[in-house]
């Protein structure tokens, strides 16, 4: 019997530290989130739905927020090098995009044939535009999406400190 009770106290000490392991991640890999895109949700930085829309940089320095495209779920890079919104492929088809005029792109990594797209909405906290061309980009890979200034030259921005506001005009 004493057997049995050191193997169930065993197995009973094994399950709490797997049930503990667990739950370190779960509330670290939320911290890691929160410190690559601290603008998840960019909608409560604004009043009612209006104003200005106020990014609060990463702890890489960039500018990354959740939005939208044509009402679906993105995160954006603000990205004032890029001419268009450019979306990596495997958003593109996520979205439903559909493949326009081939073109070709300069960006930092060289040349990449792309295509264009046009986008219905592109909505980023208060902030919404229609039918903003973009770029279906077969060099970028994962999730991400730069804010090009297909987008961004149709707003007012200013930089303070650690923080980008973003105005319509």
């Amino acid at each position: 019997m004493t057997d049995i009770s050191n193997k169930i106290a065993q197995w009973m000490t094994w399950g709490g530290w797997l049930i503990f392991i667990a739950l370190l991640t779960l509330f670290f890999e939320d911290e890691l989130k929160n410190i690559q895109n601290p603008n998840q949700d960019v909608t409560a930085n604004t009043l009612a739905g209006e104003g200005p829309v106020i990014l609060r940089r990463n702890r890489d320095g960039h500018y990354v927020a959740g939005g939208l495209i044509n009402g679906e779920k993105v995160v954006f890079i603000i990205d004032t090098g890029a001419s268009d919104v450019s979306i990596p492929v495997n958003v593109a088809r996520r979205l439903g995009l559909q493949k326009g005029t081939p073109v070709r792109y300069l960006t930092a990594n060289g040349s990449v044939n792309g295509f264009r797209t046009t986008l219905e909405t592109v909505r980023l906290g208060s902030i919404e535009l229609n039918d903003v061309r973009g770029g279906i980009n077969p060099g970028m890979k994962g999730e991400y999406i730069l804010l090009g200034m297909t987008f961004l030259k149709q707003l007012e921005f200013t930089q303070r400190g650690n923080e980008l506001i973003l105005k319509k005009y």
